[in-house]
């Protein structure tokens, strides 16, 4: 974040990777509402973007296009436009933004704003890499994968929209370190320790299924390395359901601290917006600061 004067700060960010989806279109919209998702997660709004693009020689150049369509219009419905971009060959395809938003420097909202007693709150369900991996291995249902998709594809606009509106100052936005690995985030820098009710999880269907399948992105495994000495169970979890805190998301939901008496105000701040929302737990002080423990799971 820059701050230009005293009502203008800009947010500069940058997300690309390879398609998560067969869909060309899908995979662009997708890949545009990821990258978007940081500047809504401070509570910014997007003016512009510009493509990033890596692409085989061999491949169609129409698919090409898909994702670029599907790039453009998600950020038109951002109420943004794309203004250029840059294309390179490669081996492997790619796709993704370089997002420029603007917030007032005295609204930003980071990941050090939570407060002991916050309640957390969380605007999409879980799973979708976990869903991915199995379509990528050829055993997601059409369903599942098409439900998923269309979640992957929601903008955080209106829930970033909701949390100016009542004052929110704390949020992050959930993607590749999963649920733990994004809280554990705010957990260390707003000083708190931030417990999670196992059975509030909202979850993309067929995700427990495809956990059960043993369909774990790689992105787990190196978010449960990391995290290992931050967590405390206080309850035996079936595995699948674990899996899920550590599931690597794309163009997840934000995960907001809120204090309970805003709850309500950000409750209908979110309806009046058709923002789905789900309390998934609280913020707490710190039992033990000598422990690395920050994330308890109940």
């Amino acid at each position: 974040m820059y701050r230009v004067n005293d009502t203008t700060a800009i947010i500069q960010t940058l997300d690309f990777f390879p398609p998560v989806v067969d869909d060309a279109y899908a995979f662009g919209a997708i890949t545009a509402a990821n990258a978007m998702s940081d500047v809504y997660a401070m509570g910014g709004q997007v003016i512009f973007a510009l493509n990033l693009a890596a692409w085989r020689d061999d491949l169609p150049l129409e698919l090409l296009s898909e994702i670029f369509r599907g790039g453009a219009d998600k950020v038109a419905e951002a109420g943004a436009a794309i203004a250029g971009g840059h294309t390179i060959t490669d081996k492997e395809p790619k796709y993704g933004l370089s997002v420029t938003g603007i917030v007032h420097p005295d609204r930003v909202i980071t990941k050090g704003g939570a407060r002991v007693g916050d309640v957390l709150v969380l605007t999409k369900p879980l799973g979708s890499g976990l869903i991915t991996t199995a379509a990528k291995n050829g055993v997601a249902s059409d369903a599942h994968l098409q439900n998923a998709i269309e979640w992957m594809a929601r903008l955080n606009r209106g829930a970033a929209q909701a949390m100016q509106e009542i004052g929110i100052r704390c949020a992050t936005d959930i993607t590749g370190y999963g649920l733990l690995g994004h809280a554990y985030e705010i957990a260390h820098a707003s000083n708190v320790a931030l417990t999670f009710r196992a059975d509030a999880l909202p979850l993309l269907d067929g995700a427990r299924e495809y956990a059960r399948q043993q369909m774990i992105p790689g992105g787990a495994g190196r978010n449960k390395l990391y995290l290992d000495d931050k967590i405390e169970l206080t309850r035996a979890l079936d595995d699948d359901l674990l899996e899920i805190f550590f599931d690597p998301q794309t163009s997840g939901g934000l995960l907001i601290a809120v204090a309970e008496t805003k709850l309500d105000a950000l409750a209908r701040a979110l309806k009046s917006r058709q923002i789905e929302y789900w309390v998934v737990g609280e913020t707490a002080g710190i039992r033990d600061q000598g422990s690395g423990v920050r994330i308890v799971i109940r």
